[in-house]
């Protein structure tokens, strides 16, 4: 064994020894649960879904004003129409949702994903959250 592979094992065996159990397969980490959930909800994960009488578009069904907000947040410039694109519609609600929701239940991000910024107060959005609380198997909670 060469030097050079000897200290590729030593980075490669201590790097996993830091790390930690592996999470099981089927645990995932909780905002990709509520990313799930909220693509069932908004378009039953149809990237070509259009609501909101034209406003909302992709499986997440991002407004113009949210989009420009979770790419600022992301610090990216992508058009709109990259709101259809799965992959890029999700990092961006993802940003979106760390951002605003920051400190907040799950329930209360889906809140502010229907509702904006301050969605998680507003009545309109009690609905949405029971929606998500069926699908996550967790009671929605109280503003």
């Amino acid at each position: 064994m060469t030097l050079l592979s000897m200290c590729c094992t030593m980075v490669a065996t201590t790097s996993l020894l830091t790390q930690g159990p592996a999470p099981a397969a089927n645990q995932k980490d909780p905002i990709e649960r509520l990313l799930d959930a909220i693509a069932q909800v908004e378009s039953r994960r149809d990237p070509n879904a259009v609501g909101d009488h034209g406003r909302a578009v992709g499986v997440y069904q991002i407004h113009r004003r949210y989009w420009q907000d979770g790419t600022r947040i992301l610090g990216r410039d992508w058009p709109y129409a990259d709101a259809a694109d799965p992959a890029k519609a999700r990092q961006v609600v993802r940003a979106y949702l760390r951002h605003y929701g920051k400190d907040r239940s799950l329930i209360e991000m889906a809140r502010i994903h229907n509702g904006g910024p301050r969605g998680d107060r507003k009545s309109s959005t009690e609905d949405y959250a029971r929606k998500i609380a069926a699908i996550l198997g967790s009671p929605p909670q109280s503003s």
